[in-house]
């Protein structure tokens, strides 16, 4: 690809998380799972991602818990424009400066008026100093931190940040993804956990670990980055939870041969969560 069409309001992705095209033939699909992907990528990017500082991406991804991009988003501009270093990148020598050690230094109050707009900001600034302050006591300096992120196994990364207070599932495999760059890592948002059991590619009654497992395991690695992004993309402007595309027109969703529809009735306009569908 030589534009990057992934759009600047989705914070999951962007140019500074990758831009390069994942290259594949929708013919060869092995599963159904991996065809809905293939269809998402013709729709919208097919990318690979990576290179993104880890710690960075940590802190961009607590801001957007429980909270829309169009919210977290103004924070995570405030709380760079305030915490790091002149060139809005860790310079790796958090005994002089850089976010990590800005963070942990802030203010707490001052740290949740700075990001304020991202709601929970009580909650997150107290989650934001503690994280810099056990990635500088496990590691040393956020470079450290990005480094074990990059090399060491992803199960080995995944367990580490897990331990964290205030880090989840889907907020370890997007520091993963896009920082690490690992393959076959799909992160499971609202998003992507109501899609996938709507369409069928995920048990009904799966939690967000049950979905994520079910992807990995039928979507191939090199398609689960952009997989977990294409689908965000679609829930905002198609499957949207309470008022899919195929309630109006059946004809309106590029999905529409490819979805089981569950906890969706066309026909009464209802709509459930698929978990509620399932008898």
């Amino acid at each position: 690809m030589s534009e990057d069409p992934e759009p600047a309001r989705n914070i999951s992705g962007g140019a500074a998380g990758g831009g390069s095209a994942a290259e594949f033939d929708p013919e060869t699909a092995g599963t159904r799972a991996e065809r809905v992907v293939d269809r998402l990528g013709e729709l919208y990017w097919q990318k690979t991602y990576g290179g993104r500082d880890a710690f960075e991406c940590l802190v961009r991804t607590v801001l957007s818990q429980n909270t829309s991009d169009k919210a977290s988003q103004p924070a995570h501009d405030a709380l760079m424009e305030r915490y790091a270093p002149e060139n809005g990148v860790d310079d790796g020598d958090d005994g002089d400066g850089g976010l990590a050690a800005a963070l942990a230094a802030a203010d707490q109050e001052e740290l949740a008026e700075t990001i304020r707009p991202a709601g929970l900001y009580n909650q997150k600034s107290e989650t934001l100093i503690a994280l810099s302050e056990r990635v500088l006591e496990e590691y040393g300096s956020a470079a450290a931190f990005d480094e074990f992120v990059r090399e060491e196994a992803p199960e080995t990364v995944r367990a580490a940040l897990l331990d964290m207070n205030g880090v989840g599932p889907k907020t370890a495999d997007c520091v993963l993804l896009f920082a690490g760059g690992r393959g076959g890592v799909f992160p499971v948002d609202t998003h992507v956990h109501r899609i996938a059991r709507r369409l069928g590619v995920a048990p009904a009654d799966a939690d967000h670990e049950g979905v994520r497992a079910a992807l990995e395991e039928d979507v191939p690695a090199e398609k689960c980055g952009f997989g977990h992004t294409a689908m965000i993309q679609f829930g905002r402007e198609y499957c949207k939870a309470r008022k899919p595309a195929c309630l109006d027109d059946p004809e309106a969703c590029p999905m529409a041969d490819l979805c089981d529809q569950v906890g969706v009735v066309p026909e009464t306009g209802e709509v459930v969560d698929p978990a509620e569908a399932v008898e």
